[in-house]
Order: structure tokens, then C-alpha cells, then sequence
């Protein structure tokens, strides 16, 4: 009975999809209200912004050293300056600034495999506010209240890719009054502080527009997923890597002849997404991955396994209508919540994603294009104005303490 079940869902999947996914000029809707309005927000005279011309050592020559960090994740970070400095918010004139930026790249620290080493990050932070606090007197007057910092490590300013000990370490001290700008968001959790903007991972532009596939193609896989189940080298007793949820994937669908999943990264990985109907989003270390923005670009519904986590530029993107959202424990249901969508929400959420918009505000693409994520930063950096009063600090005062931390982190960079 149970086979026969499957093969029927089997036969209404290939059926649909093939339906959903052959009108070469796909249908798209706007997203209504408010969050429309914002998602195509021009920040161009909003706000300026003051770029600190900082020494090579924290930007360029790190970037020299290793130019993988050109198309790691975490190239957030150097496209946001090299965007800055040719943006037309850009001021140069610091008595009229809105906002200062510090242009540093702490995530530019990689292993021969690729991984990051965030451990020189804080003491690189902090030698680079100690260059601005004593060159310039804008951070003092705000102890960095007026100020954004793009941290795109795993756990932003925790400055650690696992989350026990960035859960330890907390947000770096002396950023605690500036405006993070960082890919990780999770509801109450001590890395993420009250008025951070939430942004998504970097994905190569160039790369991704390489392997589009014609419009026509149909989605005949149902759910498709690559990537790690387990983290051996890491976790070698499973169940801490991704709270368990990607193991719980693999062990209950293996087999399931609706699931593609699989640990290999095919050469067509993308076009395989532009293949399916639904993209799996689980957590990882961190809530967060590169699969939510690649599953928004190539039209893939992503399906969103991260309790409480705090999706980019929500405000704009209305992910409640384009996304799928399965609790973690709710995992072993996955068939069966998927099979259950009705065809005309699925067709609406492919309308909403085929929506170019949504596709550039995920996107930090060379050159920037308006609607991009990098305008959705400018977007949400404009909505933050006027500064209160507040922040402004009296003479002589002062907040923030220059010797809290962990010891190492005091050390000269």
C-alpha cells in the first residue's frame, strides 16, 4: 500500500512539474504592500557615508595574500568596500556623514581547504577601532554609535565557527554600540544584538549566471539537496553538527525516491537546481548557508530547517510567502508536509521567486545594480535615521571598556 502511494505521488510530481515548468516566459507577481515598497527602496540620497582610509594591511594586502576570498562566502565583506568607495552615498566630507565605515577583512584568513580561521579577527577589530579612535574623532564622540561593521564570519562579532565557544566569547566588546551588518541571525542569541542587519551570504554572480539553463526546462525533482549529513572530522559523535537535522534528513529519505539528496557536489549542482521544485535549507554549523541565496536566484523553493533563525533583508523579502519553514524536530514529516502543498501556493511562490527583485537582493553582483543587496544594506542603514540624540556621548564620556575580553584578544594584532 505504501508503495503504491509513493508511486502516485511520484506520477502527480513529474506530472506537475513538467506543467509548473514549461512556460518559457514564467509568470511573475510583485510582492504587495509594504515589504514591495522596501525591496525596491533607491537608498541614493538617503544617507551618506564616510569610508576610513585604513593602512593596506587590513584590506588589500590580506586580499593579495589569498585571493580565494574573492569567491568565498564571506566576500561580503570586500565587495561592500570596493561598492562604497564608487557609491554615490559616499562622502567625502566626515562632518556630514550619516554613517562610518571601517573597512577590514577579518574573514580573509583561510585554511588550505578553504575554512576560516577567525581567531586573529578580534585583534585585528580591535587595532583597527584603536587606528580610527586616535586618527579621527568620530568614534569617540559615539563610541562607535554612528559606525557599521560588516562581520560576515559564521557567528558574526562572536568571532567563532563553533557556536558553544562564540556563544562564550560573545560579541566583540567594543562593537556593542556600532551597527553590525553580518550573514548570521538567530532569535535571542547573544551573537546577534537588537539592530543588526541580517544580510545573505556572498555566492559568485558571474558563476551562478554561467550555468542558467533555458527558462523551458522542467522541474521534474521534487527535493533536491547536496551537501554534508554529518561532520566526522568535527562532530565525531554526530548529533551536535546542524542540532542533528541534516542527519535526521539523510536517515529518514535516503531512500525515498522523491528526495535527490546526496553528499557529492556535481558539476551541474546549479543546474540541478534550476531543475527542482523545492531546495532544502537546513542549518549547519550556523543557521545559515549559500543554499538559501542559490535556491532564490535559480527559483527553487527553499525549505528552511533553522528554528528561530533570522532570514536577511526581512523586512523586504517576504520569506513567509516564497519559503517553506519545518521545524527541527519536525523533520521526519518532511514527505509529507511537502506533498501537501496545494499546486496553486507552489505556483505562487515560483511567481513571487521569478520576480527579478528578489533575485538582486540576494545577489552582490560586480557592477552593482539598484535593488541589490548592496542597496538593501544602504536600505537598511537609511531606515536607522536620524541618529537619537542618545548616542551622542558628553564630554569626557565613556561606555564602552577597551580591556574586556578574553586575554588573547588584548594581545597587538
Amino acid at each position: 500500500m505504501r508503495t503504491c502511494m509513493w508511486v502516485l505521488a511520484l506520477l502527480f510530481v513529474f506530472g506537475f512539474a513538467w506543467e509548473v515548468g514549461a512556460d518559457q516566459n514564467v509568470p511573475t507577481e510583485r510582492i504587495s504592500g509594504s515589504a514591495g515598497d522596501v525591496l525596491e527602496d533607491d537608498p541614493t540620497g538617503r544617507l551618506k557615508v564616510y569610508v576610513y582610509e585604513l593602512p593596506n594591511k587590513y584590506n588589500k594586502k590580506i586580499l593579495q595574500k589569498d585571493p580565494r576570498c574573492l569567491n568565498h562566502m564571506f566576500a561580503a565583506e570586500i565587495f561592500m568596500h570596493r561598492f562604497l568607495l564608487s557609491s554615490p552615498v559616499r562622502t567625502f566630507n566626515p562632518e556630514e556623514a550619516d554613517w562610518f565605515y571601517t573597512p577590514i577583512y577579518t574573514t580573509c584568513d583561510l585554511t588550505p581547504t578553504g575554512l576560516p580561521l577567525p581567531f586573529k579577527s578580534p585583534r585585528m577589530m580591535r587595532s583597527a577601532i584603536q587606528l580610527i579612535s586616535t586618527n579621527w574623532p568620530y568614534w569617540n564622540r559615539t563610541e562607535g554609535a554612528d559606525h557599521f561593521f560588516v562581520v560576515p564570519h559564521d557567528f558574526g562579532a562572536c568571532f567563532h565557527y563553533q557556536e558553544e565557544k562564540a556563544i562564550e566569547r560573545g560579541i566583540l566588546p567594543l562593537l556593542q554600540r556600532a551597527t553590525l551588518v553580518q550573514t548570521f541571525g538567530q532569535r535571542n542569541h547573544v551573537c546577534l544584538k537588537e539592530g543588526s542587519i541580517t544580510i545573505p551570504p556572498y555566492a559568485p554572480p558571474q558563476k551562478m549566471q554561467a550555468h542558467l539553463i533555458p527558462q523551458e526546462t522542467p522541474r521534474s525533482i521534487f527535493v533536491y539537496f547536496r551537501g554534508l549529513f554529518y561532520d566526522i572530522n568535527n562532530d565525531p559523535e554526530g548529533g551536535y553538527y546542524a542540532r542533528g537535522a541534516r542527519a535526521a534528513v539523510w536517515e529518514n529519505f535516503k531512500n525515498n525516491p522523491l528526495f535527490d539528496i546526496s553528499t557529492d557536489h556535481p558539476t551541474t549542482y546549479y543546474e540541478d537546481m534550476q531543475r527542482s521544485i523545492f531546495c532544502l535549507c537546513p542549518l549547519g554549523w550556523a543557521p545559515w548557508s549559500p543554499r538559501l541565496v542559490e535556491a532564490v536566484v535559480f527559483g527553487c523553493i527553499p525549505v528552511i530547517i533553522a528554528d528561530d533563525i533570522v532570514l536577511p533583508f526581512a523586512d523586504a523579502i517576504p520569506w513567509e510567502e516564497i519559503g517553506v519553514f519545518l521545524a527541527e524536530e519536525d523533520v521526519p514529516n518532511l514527505d509529507t508536509v511537502l506533498t501537501s502543498i496545494p499546486p496553486e501556493v507552489i505556483l505562487r511562490k515560483q511567481r513571487l521567486l521569478a520576480n527579478p527583485s528578489m533575485k538582486w537582493a540576494m545577489m552582490f553582483p560586480q557592477p552593482a545594480q539598484p535593488g541589490d543587496a548592496f542597496h538593501q544594506i544602504l536600505n537598511g542603514l537609511a531606515r536607522k535615521l536620524p541618529h537619537a540624540q542618545s548616542v551622542y556621548l558628553k564630554g569626557g564620556q565613556k561606555i564602552l571598556n577597551w580591556t574586556e575580553g578574553p586575554v588573547g584578544d588584548l594581545k597587538p594584532w
